[in-house]
This record gives structure tokens, C-alpha cells and sequence, in this order.
């Protein structure tokens, strides 16, 4: 009985793996391959490129979305606790309280090293 599941996940992992690459290999023998030096370069809205098509982004919008990232996260964890608070009693309002105070400290840390200041930098 057991094992029927096992065989279940083991098939959606196989066809999960393998239909990708079946549709990317199959892409790439039936497309067309004309290789030209234009599509090489750097499409400016029908004019001439001007200057160099690598953009250096500060590191600044890297912290921002990490800090973004960790935070929106949070609220996909706090939202089905939310909708289940009455079911799950005492034990789960500490266990979320306990993933809120991590956070927060994280946040604290964050705030600390002036993470979140932009002319810190």
C-alpha cells in the first residue's frame, strides 16, 4: 500500500525531469538556425546601440530585494497560520510567535549594519 504512493511520486518526478528536456531538445533540432552577427547585438528600439549593453547595477537593489524576498516569504508562511489560528491552538500561536521574534531579530540585524539605508552604501 505504501509503496503504490512511493511509485506515484517517483513517476511525477520522472515525467517532471523529463518533459522539459524532452521540449527543449525537441526545440533545438526543429528550429531554424541561421546564424547572423545582428542578433548578437544589442537592440536599441531600431537605432544604433550606443555605449556598452552591460549595465553595472548598484548593490544596493540586490540588498533591497533580499530584504524583500525574506519578507514576502513571511507573509506566504503567516497566511494559511492565519486562516487555520482558531484549529491550531496555543502550541501554534507560539510557534509562529517564535518565527516572528527570528525574524524581527534578522530585521534588527539588518537595521544594525545599515542594510537598509540607501546612502550607507
Amino acid at each position: 500500500m505504501y509503496m503504490n504512493n512511493y511509485v506515484v511520486v517517483a513517476i511525477f518526478l520522472i515525467l517532471g525531469v523529463l518533459l522539459p528536456v524532452v521540449a527543449l531538445t525537441a526545440g533545438r533540432f526543429l528550429r531554424p538556425y541561421k546564424p547572423l552577427d545582428e542578433k548578437y547585438t544589442t537592440y536599441e528600439s531600431g537605432n544604433e546601440p550606443v555605449g556598452e549593453s552591460h549595465v553595472r547595477f548598484n548593490i544596493r537593489y540586490y540588498l533591497f530585494a533580499l530584504m524583500f524576498v525574506i519578507f514576502d516569504v513571511e507573509t506566504v508562511f503567516l497566511y494559511p497560520w492565519a486562516v487555520a489560528f482558531k484549529q491550531l491552538g496555543l502550541f501554534a500561536v507560539v510557534e509562529m510567535a517564535i518565527f516572528v521574534g527570528l525574524l524581527v531579530v534578522g530585521l534588527i540585524y539588518a537595521w544594525k549594519k545599515k542594510v537598509l539605508q540607501w546612502t550607507s552604501i
